[in-house]
C-alpha cells in the first residue's frame, strides 16, 4: 500500500508538472516554448548536415571502390597487348578472364567450371558470363566502328550489351578520361569506362551502382529516423528542463501578482535548481520588495503621524482659543461689572494667549526641524551651559535638590541655541512632572569620541509603554500638563546634530534622558 501511494503520489506530480509545462494558455510566444523550438532547430540541422556529409562521404568511398576495381581492369585489358582477334578465341579469353580472376580477388580460382566445348545458347550465356566478369556485377561489350556491340567468340551481344552500348555517345574520348562516368542502362545506374586493345578495339567496361545507391537509401533512412527519435527526446527533456529552470520566474509572476493585490509581506522563495542569474535576480527583488515595504510603511506611519499631529494641534489651539471666546462674550453681553472679576478675566486671557503663542513656537520650531535648517556651528561648552541650566532650576524651585557633574570645560563643535533649548526642556520637563522636591542631577562627560549629557530625576518614573512614546508629539504621560512637544524637540535638535537620545526608566524609579553628541556635529 505504501508503494502504491507512492506510485499515485509520483503520478499525480507528474501530471501536475506536464500540465504546468504545457498549459496552452502559454501559446507559441512563451519563452519555455521559443527555447525549446530554438534547441529542436540547431540539433535539426546538426542533423541534416551531419546526415548530408555522412551520406556524401559514404557515396564517394563506395563509388571510389567501384571506380578502383573498374580503372583497375581498364588498365589489366590495355596492359595485355590482346587483339580483338586473341579474344576471340576462347582459350585466349579464358586465360584473360583468369588472370582478371587472379588480379580482383585472390581466392577466385578461375573459369575451371566452365567446359570449352559448349555449344549453342548455353556456350553464348557462357561467353557472356565470362565476359562480363571481368567486372564486378558488370557488363563488358566490345565496340566496332560506328560504335556497335560486336559479337565475341562467335556469339551475339546480349540486350544489356547492346544497351550499354546505345548509352555511351563517345567511346573514344571515354577511353581518355583519367575515371569513369555515371550512365543509366535500361534504367538502373552504372559506372562505365572504356579500354583499347592492341588492335585499336573500344571495350567498354561498366559496373552497376544499385546496390551503392540501395545501401545509400538504407542509410539515409536509419539517420532520419535516428534524427527524428532524437528531436522528439530532445523536445521533451528541454520543456521539462526549461520548465524546472523557469519555475523561481513563476514564483516571481506569483509574488509580483500577491503584492499587487495589497499582500507587501511576499517574497520570492528559493529554489533548490535555481541558476546563478536567477537567483541574483530573485536576490535582487526581494530586497526591492523590502524597500518598497518599508517606504509604504514609513509613508503608512507618517501619514498616521500627520492625521494625529493635525488633530492634536487642533486640540490643543482649541482649548485656549475657546478660552478667550468665552471671556471676551462674557465681556460683551455685559456680564463682567466687578472690577476684580474683569481683572481675573484679563489675566486668563493673557495666559492662554502666551500659552497658545509657546504652542505655536514650538510647532514652528518642529517644523524647522523637520527642514533640515542649516546649524550655526561653533565651539560650545556643554559644562557651562548644564551649570547655567541647574542655576536656572535653583532660582525658579529653591528647595529642590540639584547636583551638577560638570566640572571643567568640555567643547562640542554644536549650535549654542539649540543646545540651551534642549537643555530647557529637559529641565522644565523634570520641573512639569516632578515635585519640588525630588533631586535633580545633570552631568556632562566624554568617552569614546562623543559627549554625553544626562539629565536624571528621582520621580515616579514611566511605565514601558509610556517610555517608549515620549517622544512623540503632542504626548502627554497619563494627560499631565505641558504641551508635549518637549522632548520631540529635544530629539529634533539631537538628531539635527548627529547625536541620539536615549531613556532609562521604570515605575518608581524615576526617570533618566542621556542625550550622545558627537565632537563635531555631523548633519544627518
Amino acid at each position: 500500500m505504501r508503494l502504491f501511494g507512492l506510485g499515485v503520489g509520483w503520478g499525480q506530480g507528474f501530471r501536475a508538472s506536464w500540465c504546468r509545462t504545457f498549459r496552452c494558455e502559454r501559446g507559441i510566444h512563451s519563452l519555455r516554448v521559443k527555447l525549446t523550438l530554438a534547441n529542436v532547430a540547431l540539433l535539426a540541422l546538426g542533423i541534416i548536415v551531419a546526415t548530408g556529409v555522412s551520406v556524401m562521404g559514404m557515396r564517394l568511398y563506395l563509388l571510389d571502390s567501384v571506380d578502383t576495381q573498374l580503372m583497375g581492369t581498364r588498365d589489366s585489358i590495355g596492359g595485355s597487348r590482346v587483339t580483338l582477334d586473341q579474344i576471340d578465341s576462347l582459350t585466349a579469353f579464358a586465360a584473360l578472364t583468369d588472370r582478371y580472376r587472379h588480379a580482383s580477388d585472390p581466392n577466385s580460382q578461375g573459369p575451371g567450371s566452365q567446359g570449352s566445348d559448349s555449344s549453342g545458347p548455353a556456350a553464348s550465356n557462357a561467353a557472356a558470363s565470362n565476359a562480363d566478369s571481368l567486372v564486378s556485377d558488370g557488363i563488358f561489350v566490345v565496340l566496332g566502328e560506328k560504335g556497335r556491340a560486336m559479337p565475341v567468340a562467335g556469339f551475339e551481344a546480349t540486350a544489356d550489351q547492346l544497351a550499354l552500348a546505345a548509352a555511351v555517345s563517345d567511346p573514344a574520348a571515354l577511353a581518355g578520361d583519367d575515371e569513369p562516368h555515371d550512365i543509366r542502362v535500361r534504367d538502373a545506374p552504372y559506372r562505365v569506362t572504356a579500354a583499347r586493345l592492341a588492335d585499336g578495339t573500344t571495350v567498354l567496361l561498366a559496373s552497376s551502382t544499385d546496390a551503392l545507391h540501395h545501401v545509400l537509401g538504407k542509410a539515409l533512412k536509419l539517420d532520419l529516423a535516428v534524427g527524428t527519435l532524437l528531436l522528439a527526446l530532445l523536445a521533451v527533456l528541454t520543456m521539462f528542463s526549461v520548465s524546472r529552470r523557469m519555475a523561481p520566474l513563476e514564483d516571481m509572476v506569483e509574488t509580483s501578482t500577491a503584492i499587487a493585490e495589497g499582500d507587501l509581506t511576499r517574497r520570492v522563495p528559493s529554489s533548490r535548481d535555481a541558476t546563478l542569474e536567477v537567483e541574483q535576480l530573485r536576490v535582487a527583488l526581494n530586497t526591492m520588495l523590502h524597500q518598497v515595504e518599508s517606504a509604504y510603511r514609513t509613508r503608512e506611519r507618517s501619514a498616521a503621524q500627520l492625521r494625529r499631529f493635525v488633530a492634536d494641534a487642533s486640540h490643543e489651539l482649541r482649548t485656549p482659543l475657546s478660552a478667550i471666546r468665552g471671556y471676551l462674550q462674557l465681556y460683551d453681553k455685559g456680564m463682567l461689572t466687578d472690577p476684580g472679576e474683569r481683572r481675573r478675566a484679563w489675566d486668563r486671557m493673557n495666559g492662554e494667549a502666551d500659552r497658545m503663542g509657546r504652542l505655536v513656537d514650538e510647532l514652528l520650531t518642529l517644523a524647522r526641524l523637520d527642514q533640515r535648517p542649516e546649524l550655526r556651528l561653533r565651539n560650545v561648552d556643554l559644562s557651562r551651559l548644564a551649570r547655567d541650566a541647574a542655576e536656572d532650576l535653583r532660582v525658579q524651585e529653591p528647595d529642590r535638590p540639584i547636583s551638577v557633574d560638570a566640572d571643567g570645560a568640555i567643547l562640542v563643535r554644536a549650535d549654542e541655541s539649540g543646545l540651551r533649548q534642549v537643555l530647557g526642556n529637559l529641565v522644565g520637563n523634570v520641573r512639569t512632572h516632578t515635585a519640588a522636591d525630588v533631586p535633580v542631577r545633570l552631568g556632562v562627560e566624554r568617552a569614546d569620541g562623543v559627549v554625553r549629557l544626562c539629565v536624571a530625576d528621582l520621580g515616579p518614573g514611566l511605565a514601558r509603554e509610556d517610555a517608549a512614546r515620549m517622544f512623540d508629539r503632542f504626548f502627554r504621560a497619563g494627560g499631565g500638563a505641558g504641551s508635549g512637544l518637549g522632548l520631540a524637540i529635544v530629539q529634533g535638535v539631537v538628531l539635527a546634530h548627529g547625536g541620539e537620545v536615549s531613556v532609562r526608566t521604570s515605575p518608581g524609579e524615576g526617570l533618566a534622558v542621556t542625550v550622545t553628541l558627537p565632537e563635531r556635529a555631523v548633519c544627518p
